[in-house]
This record gives structure tokens, C-alpha cells and sequence, in this order.
């Protein structure tokens, strides 16, 4: 599939909401809590003024200049915070494109921004069931926590 990553532009932090509900983990035979979900303060937390800050970097993939994806990382105290040095990822790909690549290419990208912007580490926390810890692995990121239902994860960069 073709697909096109690019900078999130200024302006586009609406697509985040969406994003970070599509970021939510169902389990399988579990129903979606409601969008309304995002505007808990836990969940604001990853974008609420997105691009405000310096250590705001956000990606989009987009097929036929529709966006798909997005990868963004911040510094913010959520369930992956590390210190205040370390930015934490989000991630999320629309389910009819998920298992193409396109979210590890998303992460990839921007880990090779975060090495070039001098960050040593990254951090994201991610619930123990969801399929993606595989690609988080395979991305570069370690578990270093765990919790009853979540582990935290590392990148070194």
C-alpha cells in the first residue's frame, strides 16, 4: 500500500482527538467506551495545546492524502513518564490499516527525529494484551515496568 508520512501541520491538532481515541485498547468482545472518554484529564494530558510546547512532534500517514495514522511524543507526566527529559509516544492507525507496516514506520520515523533532536530515551506505556507490544519491540523499546494491566517500555536512542 502506498502511504505518505509527513509533519503534522499547525492546525491539525483535532486530528490528534481522533487519534487518541482510535488509541484506546478494546480487548476483543469488549464494547468502546464512548468518545467522550478523551476529555478524562489523564487523556488530555497527551493533547491539549499539542504544539505549544518544544518537545511537541507529531507525524501523519496519510493513502490519497487522507491521514490514517499519526505517531506524536511529548514530554507530559502520563502512564509511560519517565522524567521530565524523556518524551512519551502515542500512537494509533485507523483499524481497516493496521497490520501494513505503517505504524512501525510511523514509530521509526520518529524515533530517527528524536536521535536527531539529541534525546536519549524514549518511553510509552502500553496494556499487556494489546498486540502492539510486538511492534514496540521490534521498534527498539524494552520493557522496563510493568503494573497489573500495563507495561512500560523503553527506548534507548
Amino acid at each position: 500500500m502506498n502511504y505518505n508520512i509527513r509533519t503534522i501541520s499547525e492546525g491539525e491538532g483535532s486530528l490528534l482527538q481522533d487519534f487518541l481515541y482510535e488509541a484506546i485498547f478494546v480487548p476483543e468482545g469488549v464494547p468502546a467506551p464512548p468518545k467522550s472518554i478523551i476529555n478524562q484529564p489523564e487523556l488530555q494530558v497527551y493533547i491539549a495545546g499539542f504544539g505549544k510546547k518544544k518537545d511537541d512532534i507529531g507525524l501523519i500517514a496519510e493513502v490519497d492524502k487522507r491521514a490514517v495514522g499519526a505517531v506524536w511524543v511529548r514530554i507530559m507526566n502520563d502512564y509511560g513518564h519517565i522524567d521530565n527529559d524523556t518524551p512519551s509516544f502515542a500512537i494509533s492507525v485507523y483499524k481497516d490499516y493496521r497490520g501494513l507496516g505503517i505504524g512501525t514506520n510511523l514509530m521509526k520515523e520518529m524515533v530517527r527525529i528524536l536521535k536527531d533532536r539529541g534525546y536519549k530515551q524514549a518511553s510509552l506505556a502500553v496494556q499487556k494484551a494489546n498486540y502492539a507490544v510486538r511492534m514496540y519491540q521490534k521498534t527498539g523499546f524494552e520493557i522496563v515496568d510493568e503494573n497489573e494491566e500495563e507495561y512500560i517500555m523503553l527506548c534507548r536512542l
